[in-house]
């Protein structure tokens, strides 16, 4: 019976790609937060989300963790060091090293922390080959996970999330749906009997065209990929100035859903 939950991470826990009808994202992890409250006597339950867009692993470290150890919830989600990875250079076994610390410290102040691997790349432009860093990471992950007791969220085995209706417009955030289906596993991650089966199929439909693949392609690279490309030639992020969502009231929560569903 888990009371106090606080989600941290970056975009991926902030929920990108999953807009409320403020423009404010809602994400996998304020759903889940909802599915959590539902299991306790009604205002019995506290959620916080620290989550900001494009931080990397030391920023996280940094500027969120000190808030979640303060809190010292039931439960906290760590998902981070994706951004580190996905940079040039960047070598996972020291990455996972950092993440360690983090875990660690965490675990002194915190009932549970549940850890997150990656996904799989494999067909997702430019990530794609960057699959075997992201495996040797999540690697570590579960590794990391064993010798602290943490439940792993692991995203890499989901393979509902193969399906682009999962994925936003930008191929690099999830859908509300691809959410949905990553608040599930959560769930299940911790043992919870959950509303739905998170790889429960998708429903056909007609195939596309090759024609039709290349006019998304082109449309993605110059909507999403140049800009992308540009903010990390003049080292920009995303997240510069954006402000954690905070503190959240489940309840808040579910109207901001079932506004948009």
């Amino acid at each position: 019976m888990i009371g106090s939950y606080v989600a941290v991470g970056d975009s991926f826990t902030e929920g990108v790609g999953d807009p409320g009808p403020d423009g404010a994202f809602v994400g996998w992890a304020d759903r889940f937060a909802v599915l959590l409250a539902d299991r306790r006597p009604e205002g019995d339950f506290k959620y916080t989300n620290l989550a900001v867009r494009g931080k990397l692993l030391d920023q996280i470290v940094q500027d969120q963790l000190p808030k979640a150890v303060e809190l010292a919830p039931d439960l906290v989600s760590f998902c981070a060091g994706g951004n580190d990875i996905i940079r040039p250079g960047t070598d996972p076994d020291e990455v996972a090293e950092r993440f360690e610390r983090a875990v660690a410290r965490l675990a002194e102040a915190a009932g549970t922390v549940m850890v997150t691997t990656g996904f799989d790349t494999r067909g997702v432009p430019v990530l794609k080959h960057l699959r075997g860093k992201i495996a040797t990471y999540n690697g570590h992950v579960r590794a990391i996970a064993d010798r602290y007791g943490c439940p792993v969220l692991d995203l890499w085995s989901l393979k509902s999330v193969q399906d682009r209706r999962a994925w936003d417009s930008d191929r690099l955030h999830l859908s509300p749906e691809g959410h949905t289906r990553v608040a599930l596993r959560a769930g299940q991650a911790l043992g919870l009997e959950v509303p739905a089966d998170p790889e429960q199929p998708w429903p056909p439909q007609p195939p596309r065209g090759t024609l039709e693949i290349r006019r998304d392609d082109v449309h993605w690279a110059r909507e999403y990929l140049v800009p992308w490309i540009g903010r990390r030639l003049r080292g920009e992020s995303s997240g510069d100035h954006v402000t954690a969502k905070g503190t959240l009231s489940p309840d808040d929560i579910k109207m901001r859903i079932a506004s948009v569903a």
